[in-house]
């Protein structure tokens, strides 16, 4: 299984506790198996080169969760971005859709009651999906094997950048048609 990461350095040595406790699919090293994807992720820092790292995963014995949009995606997610304790502790890579920030962004949303998880969920399934594969444990690390890094150009961050400032731009024009058709109950 081909994979990438997008960051300021050559990533040789992946370190699963580096890192945002409360993303999506909690502690872990963050990959794609979507090159063009990988890429929309990267950004630049001022006197940072940003590489796109190349990987191969062997997945012969080890213990992994997929997960698709659905109300335990859902969930999962909520629960690791609200900082409660990983309910699949004991699978060493989990692999479902990214949620972008849509999820942080409804968090707010959702616990304020303007509406219920079953319209946000519906609004997570709004625009398009892309899977992230997330390394959870050190025997998932070592079945992990570098390949390569290539540094990325200016050029190619910005054309990437504007096709995801597109996609945001798409899927906010979708929310808004969702929260539009909230029936008045729903909002009280």
């Amino acid at each position: 299984m081909l994979l990438y990461h997008t960051g300021f350095s050559e990533i040789r040595s992946p370190d699963i506790h580096f890192g945002r406790a409360n993303a999506d699919f909690g502690q872990g090293f963050y990959l794609s198996g979507d090159e063009e994807f990988s890429k929309r992720w990267a950004r630049e820092r001022k006197g940072k080169q940003t590489y796109l790292n190349r990987y191969e995963l062997a997945p012969e014995g080890l213990k992994i969760k997929l997960l698709s949009k659905d109300a335990e995606w859902f969930d999962y997610i909520l629960g690791n971005r609200s900082g409660k304790k990983d309910v699949f502790p004991e699978y060493d890579v989990i692999i479902g859709p990214i949620a972008n920030d849509t999820v942080y962004d409804l968090w707010g949303t959702l616990t304020s009651g303007f509406i219920d998880s079953e319209t946000a969920l519906r609004v997570l399934m709004a625009g398009p999906a892309y899977e992230q594969v997330v390394i959870k444990s050190e025997k998932a690390v070592s079945a992990l094997r570098f390949i390569s890094a290539e540094a990325l150009s200016h050029e190619t961050i910005e054309e990437y950048r504007n096709t995801v400032k597109d996609e945001e731009d798409a899927f906010l024009k979708e929310f808004e048609k969702i929260i539009e058709n909230i029936p008045e109950t729903a909002e009280q």
